[in-house]
């Protein structure tokens, strides 16, 4: 299976900055679109963004402008670079990847266990 690892999570005022990482780690033949999504309890989960392995992205409205997604296919890494962030950014961030297995040449589709994200006023 794949493992996902987040990092990079932490306590910020409004107006300033984050990056956030993702590892992936296991026998993976091929990572197709890598993403981040975040919630809040008692809320659904909402897109982040997106990233394609021919690196085309997709953000959510509430973070267009202020996020950028971007990976780095030799590490398995994904990251998203969060500026000007607001109090409603607040959540638990999580990455997921969906991809091909070595073994068996399978999909498969995992996600990290979430970093957390907290933005004062």
């Amino acid at each position: 299976q794949v493992r996902l690892v987040e990092s990079g999570g932490g306590l910020v005022q409004a107006g300033g900055s984050l990056r956030l990482s993702c590892v992936a780690s296991g026998t993976v033949f091929t990572l197709n679109t890598l993403g981040w999504y975040r919630q809040n309890p008692g809320k659904e989960r909402e897109l982040v963004a997106t990233i394609t392995s021919r690196g085309s992205t997709n953000y959510g409205e509430s973070v267009k402008g202020r996020f950028t997604i971007s990976r780095d296919n030799a590490k398995k890494t994904v990251y998203l670079q969060m500026n000007s962030l607001k109090p409603d950014d607040t959540a638990v961030y999580r990455c997921t990847a969906d991809g091909i297995l070595s073994a068996g040449r399978v999909p498969f589709t995992s996600w990290g266990q979430g970093t957390q994200v907290t933005v004062s006023s």
